[in-house]
């Protein structure tokens, strides 16, 4: 029977049973692709169902979430069979022959083994088996919880011993997961390693892993499904799950245990506590729904005041059981992920792969590493490059709930130190009633007190306008206004705005008062496209109507400098709906001057066009229309000819694919300002100010040689 590179093979072994396997597993694979290693992964054979409907999705989220290769497993009934009929040995040739599939096209492939929680004697004998047949390497995974170091190493072990061939297969390190707390898991990591009994060297701990709750949190949706209630009103169906309210207590008992998220769960005969939770959901408390015991439904005149906005809103389940059975139930509910939750299991990898250390196994690889961009590796680096620059960024919308949750998240990750403008009260109270912890990193700023500061100031910096102190106390009521002061002050390093604002309200005080870069005539924007295997770079998607040919060029340029600074290796496509001389017309000519400009002025570009899309995407189309071109069918910089056909065509593909559009990130400005889209999510906030303080920390970077040769002068 055939073995594997034991150096390229790593066997993820389940010391415990809520170790949460699949999730460890997922977190190191996404840990090693940040590292520049290409990673299949295999789960030979399903995990089968603890519980009705626990299926196993590990094959599924290593595809669409790490763009791994990796193959469906085979069914656990059929190996279990295989293994009672005597074929075992035919059973690990199909084990064999899917690792080498995968292996061909990766540096290492990572196992999934067996939880033997079902049936114990079967599952542990293939875990052994296919670990000899693969000659992997062993990583056990445990779960840490409140475990000394002395029982943990004890437990892997054990585990070695069980699983290590008589020593053959040496331990190429531990993954503990679920440790007790943040300090516990804090500690594990300071050590290092742990010396196991029979080993000779101490074996690294790759990772160590603190409970996180805030990850288990279930969806409407899937409490609906998984306890087969009934959905009376959608609502907002995907809104998560973040704690129960029996509603057993007069409705003034209630009050104050209503939180961001909160389920409740009350026969529909208790008006009284529908109605009193009800109210404190249209004042902003942002509950996930109501569950309806018993079978009932709710009388029709409650019924109406659920049924009208901003009520409408809420998930209405409703469930034959009775509230104490139901409550049973919800406190028991698998904490597996669901296969159509990618969000939920996109946030688990990137907590977990955010604890792994890669480099015990990088070095065990030693392979040249050749660094990847797709759009985990962006995200990550974009978030890494922030804390680097530990830049101060000022968010004018200061009470806007996204913006306000945002900053805390940046406080926590450590991306930037954020300073919310508002009044300090309102942006307390809109804290509180979202659920949101204020760090003390987030810097509240009350901006009627700082307004009179800034009147000389704008008025020196609008002389040449004729701008009056009255006008400038006017202008300054307008918290971007003053945020762009903040920042022309160098008080700041950036600004990000636009949840609330239009683009024109947050770009027209930065042109006023931050002006255009040196050598920057005009202002324009990228869009990221986090597409599923790589960043593409699109511009000018927001800001210049119709650019000149000279305009285009510098936007062009402008852009493949942007994607440079993040660590995209630009290649430009200048967009048109005709390629080369295939075509004739003012709006193609365009096109055609632009690229010969950006030829002259950067030889240094790739750079091709006027090009359609496709010759520029796709290599077989490339080499019909553009023979002999420079991309090749691999642009990654687009430069849409006018705002009409950038932003139609980023919208499409944002919303048609599913993409992640991170931006538009502004261009050209002297210091770094930033728009949103009013749509915004959390996370797009997030990475914008990410982008804001990389920006700033660039701007800085290229000023500094000529700040030092002055000094010298």
């Amino acid at each position: 029977m055939n073995t594997l590179s034991r150096h390229r093979t790593f066997y993820l072994v389940p010391v415990s049973r809520d170790a949460g396997l699949t999730s460890v597993m997922l977190g190191l694979v996404r840990s090693l692709q940040l590292s520049g290693v290409r990673v299949g992964v295999v789960k030979p054979i399903a995990q089968p169902e603890a519980h009705p409907g626990d299926l196993d999705l590990a094959a599924h989220f290593a595809r669409n979430l790490c763009g791994a290769a990796a193959p469906d497993p085979l069914a656990f009934d059929h190996a279990a069979e295989m293994v009672r009929s005597g074929q075992l040995g035919g059973l690990m040739e199909e084990v064999v022959s899917m690792v080498e599939t995968v292996r061909a096209d990766c540096d290492v492939v990572i196992v999934e083994g067996l939880i033997p929680d079902v049936d114990f004697q079967i599952a542990t004998r293939l875990n052994i088996e296919i670990i000899r047949s693969l000659g992997a390497d062993l990583i056990p995974v445990l779960a840490g919880g409140a475990h000394s170091p002395a029982t943990l190493a004890a437990k892997a072990a054990a585990a070695a011993e069980q699983y290590g061939d008589d020593g053959r297969r040496p331990i190429a390190g531990l993954l503990i997961n679920r440790c007790a707390d943040a300090a516990a898991a804090s500690a594990l990591t300071e050590l290092g390693s742990l010396t196991l009994k029979g080993s000779a060297t101490p074996v690294p701990i790759l990772a160590a892993v603190p409970n996180a709750p805030h990850l288990l949190a279930p969806r409407m949706i899937d409490i609906a499904d998984d306890l087969g209630m009934s959905i009376l009103n959608h609502g907002d169906i995907e809104r998560r799950v973040q704690g129960l309210l029996i509603a057993a207590r007069s409705p003034e008992k209630l009050l104050g245990q209503l939180r961001p998220g909160t389920l409740v769960v009350t026969p529909a005969d208790r008006s009284d506590a529908i109605l009193a939770t009800a109210l404190v959901a249209q004042r902003g408390m942002p509950l996930a729904g109501f569950v309806f015991t018993c079978g009932g439904r709710p009388a029709p005149e409650v019924a109406a005041v659920l049924a009208a906005a901003p009520l409408d809103r809420l998930a209405l389940l409703s469930t034959e059981d009775d509230t104490f059975t139901t409550a049973s139930k919800l406190a028991n509910l698998s904490a597996h992920v669901s296969r159509t939750d990618g969000d939920r299991m996109e946030r688990v990898i990137s907590f977990i792969a955010d604890k792994v250390d890669p480099r015990p196994l990088v070095h065990r690889l030693n392979l040249p590493v050749d660094p990847l961009m797709p759009p985990p590796v962006f995200r990550h680096r974009l978030v890494a490059r922030a804390r680097a620059a530990a830049r101060r960024i000022v968010l004018p919308e200061g009470e806007e709930p996204r913006t306000i949750r945002a900053a805390a998240i940046c406080a926590e990750k450590r991306i930037a130190r954020c300073i919310l403008l508002g009044a300090p009260d309102r942006i307390r109270e809109v804290a509180a009633a979202h659920g949101i912890d204020l760090p003390d990193d987030v810097e509240i700023v009350d901006a009627e007190q700082q307004r009179a500061r800034y009147v000389d100031p704008l008025v020196e910096l609008r002389k040449s306008k004729g701008l009056t102190k009255l006008q400038a106390e006017i202008a300054l009521e307008d918290s971007v206004v003053l945020g762009t002061m903040m920042l022309a002050q160098n008080e700041v390093d950036g600004l990000v705005s636009g949840a609330i604002h239009t683009t024109a309200s947050t770009v027209r005080p930065a042109l006023q008062l931050i002006k255009t870069a040196p050598g920057s005539s005009i202002v324009s924007s990228v869009f990221f496209m986090l597409m599923p295997d790589q960043v593409l770079v699109y511009g000018d998607c927001a800001i210049n109507p119709d650019p000149t040919a000279d305009e285009l060029a510098e936007i062009a340029i402008q852009s493949a400098d942007s994607a440079a600074a993040f660590g995209i290796e630009p290649r430009v496509a200048m967009i048109s709906y005709s390629t080369g001389a295939s075509g004739a017309g003012e709006d193609v000519d365009k096109v055609r001057r632009a690229t010969d400009k950006v030829r002259a002025l950067r030889p240094d570009l790739i750079v091709d066009g006027p090009i359609q899309y496709d010759a520029a995407t796709v290599e077989s189309v490339g080499r019909q229309k553009a023979p002999g071109g420079p991309l090749d069918g691999r642009a990654n910089v687009f430069i849409f000819p006018d705002l009409n056909t950038g932003n139609t065509t980023y919208k499409a593909v944002q919303r048609s694919a599913n993409v992640i559009s991170v931006g538009p990130m502004l261009q050209g400005l002297r210091k770094p300002v930033n728009d949103l889209s009013r749509g915004a999510l959390v996370d797009d906030i997030v990475y914008t100010i990410a982008l804001t303080a990389i920006q700033a920390e660039a701007r800085d970077a290229s000023t500094r040689p000529a700040v030092v040769a002055q000094a010298a002068e």
